[in-house]
């Protein structure tokens, strides 16, 4: 068995095990990685994420799902990321660039008065709408915006919801469906029903189930690819934010209260989009793998 140094961290609720491997360069298998993210019988947490060097940036974010399949990105987790390589003295910079499966990413990391990261932004890049690159098997490559999700009407008791969705790509694909009230929606059921609909989404989908709750004021509940419901999304709040801005329903500076917490979430003149929120540090360890 190997010994792995661990370090537990959560922004707004979505926590994943951190590993520092940029000296040893650690790679573990989806069924190890499934036991450290399992909360009975290992560390628990939404997923693994390894800290690497990179050639393309200041450090690489490998990210695995709880299930152990990869992923491209996490708002949440690139989060911490920033906070981990500065706190534990991997480097002095408050605009690290981290390289992930969506491409480099900025980070502005806001450093308190004991030395600490507390928040950071992230330029999250441009959003994705043309359905092939999302990627959504679609008619045409147009942004997909308030269609109907037909597949679900032949399943018994979902035909009233009449659902429809917008298609957005953070660097991972999402999909956004506006409900009367998500908390009373029932996420556990349709989420991984459409989340699984590979005739529709080739490589799986995000699921955010979303309402309005003010001027731009957003609430959302997030049923994750390959880890289930979690308390917060980052690249879905980014989503959201994309899709309720070109729907019509905000403007482009937008408040998203999630499970877990609130991110500010904005459009910038770039066409970029600027995520904004915590990153904490719960515990470190070590575990036998």
């Amino acid at each position: 068995m190997a010994k792995v140094h661990f370090t537990k961290m959560e922004g707004i609720g979505n926590d994943y095990v951190y590993v520092d491997a940029t000296k040893d360069d650690l790679r573990l298998s989806p069924e190890q990685i499934q036991k450290l993210s399992d909360r009975n019988f290992g560390i628990g947490g939404d997923g693994v994420i390894f800290i690497r060097a990179s050639n393309k940036g200041d450090f690489q974010m490998d990210m695995y799902n709880a299930d152990g399949s990869s992923s491209e990105m996490c708002g949440n987790g690139i989060r911490c990321v920033g906070k981990y390589v500065f706190d534990h003295g991997l480097t002095n910079k408050k605009q690290p660039k981290i390289e992930t499966g969506a491409g480099i990413l900025e980070l502005d990391l806001k450093v308190n008065g004991s030395g600490k990261v507390e928040q950071v932004s992230v330029d999250m890049g441009k959003p994705i709408l043309v359905p092939s690159l999302i990627p959504v098997k679609w008619q045409n490559e147009d942004p997909i915006l308030e269609q109907p999700l037909s597949f679900l009407s032949g399943l018994p008791g979902y035909s009233s919801y009449n659902l429809k969705f917008s298609a957005v790509s953070m660097g991972n694909p999402h999909c956004i469906i506006y409900v009367e009230d998500p908390d009373k929606f029932p996420v556990r059921e349709i989420g991984p029903l459409i989340e699984n609909h590979t005739e529709l989404f080739p490589r799986r989908v995000n699921v955010e189930f979303v309402s309005l709750r003010g001027k731009d004021h957003l609430y959302q509940r997030t049923w994750e690819r390959g880890a289930g419901e979690t308390l917060a999304c980052g690249t879905g709040a980014c989503a959201v934010m994309t899709a309720s801005h070109l729907n019509g329903k905000t403007g482009k500076d937008v408040r998203i209260d999630l499970r877990g917490g609130t991110l500010r979430v904005q459009l910038l003149e770039s066409g970029h989009v600027l995520m904004t929120g915590p990153a904490t540090e719960v515990f470190s360890g070590v575990v036998e793998v």
